[in-house]
């Protein structure tokens, strides 16, 4: 795994309702704060819905923890069959033994046991998880319990949690009793660009590391792979697959090309390959800018930047020539002058050479396809005559101009 790797104490994109690595700002800090203030006020019922994979059930993790101290807690991990299982469920965490299987005699039993609770100064929370999966008879059998009251205290609270299907369902006219007992309606959304890098920041964090592990292309792959929204889950999900990629290519920072692959890896469909193909043109028109940012390779380096042993430097005096004087080097520069005058005029005799050659060089290939054309004619005259069968060649020619 990475962990070592990007030097993490923990994973941070681990898909497990952790209250640790809980996202307490936005939308998730109001709601949390929502929920824990109806729960203190004993409000009764409430509901949070929202996409799958969206951070319900953590939420509800932290308000369990929120509670820990005061409060009876009853966990449903998906809603019962019918009403009569929800009953008969409560009553068996309540530690009640019904003396009959009748929702009355069970809901008298249910009662008893929480007017005790809340004798105790305690609270009791019935967290369903799943609700959308609730039957028309269970949703009426919830809403009895929150009947449940002694005064103006309700003796159990219930927070269901719930994908936006469950919305539709309360929403039919047959549910507008139920409705109309609901403390608290929220709903989670997906996370937009700016709340997905800090939620991504936030869990690397907590597991020690620093936000730095994402370069800024890798930054601006997610927001791309994410520009609807996207669900906690899901960003979990394909940063650790990012972080992977990354690991395996033994890099110090997660970067576009590793979001992209990431995204093939899980089956996500999004725009991250067009990115990467305008990073890469960017990249080529800079270097077609800025030539001189391409280092040129030199074979030989100057002297200058040589090292040279005694033994090379005495070569090289050595080889050098020997000092001219004054006298010798006027004589020099002016047999350098007809020199070069003569250079010249042999420099242009022989670029009129190489000209020459370059033009017969250039002709062989005309001449080469002009001979095989008259070859290629003369064979083809010749094969006609055959066919024709012509006598002569003068009837040959006469037949094929005839044609």
């Amino acid at each position: 795994m990475y962990l070592e790797h990007f030097g993490l104490n923990k994973l941070p994109f681990e898909n497990v309702p952790d209250p640790l690595f809980f996202y307490d700002q936005g939308n998730y800090s109001r709601i949390r704060n929502q929920i824990s203030g109806s729960l203190q006020s004993g409000r009764g019922l409430i509901v949070v819905t929202g996409p799958i994979g969206s951070g319900k059930t953590t939420l509800s993790q932290m308000i369990k923890s929120d509670f820990s101290e005061n409060i009876r807690l009853i966990w449903m991990a998906e809603p019962p069959v019918n009403s009569t299982d929800l009953y008969l469920f409560l009553a068996q965490e309540l530690g009640v033994q019904p003396s009959s299987t009748e929702k009355t005699f069970i809901m008298r039993d249910v009662r008893n046991a929480l007017l005790k609770i809340n004798s105790e100064g305690r609270k009791c929370l019935v967290i369903i998880d799943e609700s959308h999966l609730m039957s028309d008879d269970v949703v009426n059998g919830v809403r009895l319990l929150n009947n449940l009251e002694e005064g103006p205290v309700k003796l159990i609270q219930l927070l269901l949690l719930g994908q936006e299907e469950f919305l539709e369902m309360i929403n039919k006219p047959e549910m507008e009793p139920f409705r109309q007992r609901i403390a608290t309606l929220e709903t989670l959304g997906k996370l937009n660009v700016e709340g997905i890098r800090k939620y991504v920041s936030h869990r690397i964090q907590v597991a020690g590391g620093n936000p730095s592990l994402i370069s800024n292309t890798g930054w601006e792959a997610l927001a791309i792979a994410f520009n609807t929204g996207g669900t906690p889950r899901m960003i979990n999900a394909l940063c650790d697959k990012s972080f992977n990629v990354a690991y395996e290519g033994e890099k110090a920072a997660v970067d576009a090309q590793d979001v992209y692959e990431a995204t093939q890896r899980i089956g996500l469909i999004t725009d991250v390959f067009h990115y990467i193909i305008s990073l890469k043109d960017k990249e080529r028109k800079s270097l077609e800018s800025h030539p001189e940012k391409i280092e040129p390779v030199h074979e030989t380096a100057p002297r200058e930047n040589k090292e040279l042993s005694p033994l090379s430097i005495a070569r090289e005096e050595k080889n050098s020539p020997p000092p001219v004087s004054k006298e010798a080097e006027q004589k020099s520069g002016s047999d350098e002058a007809t020199n070069a005058a003569a250079s010249g005029t042999a420099g242009l005799r022989s670029g009129m050479a190489e000209t020459l050659l370059s033009e017969q060089r250039d002709m062989k290939l005309p001449v080469r396809l002009l001979l095989v054309s008259i070859v290629t004619f003369v064979l083809s005259t010749l094969f006609f005559c055959q066919q024709a069968k012509s006598m002569g060649s003068l009837s040959c020619l006469t037949d094929l101009l005839g044609l």
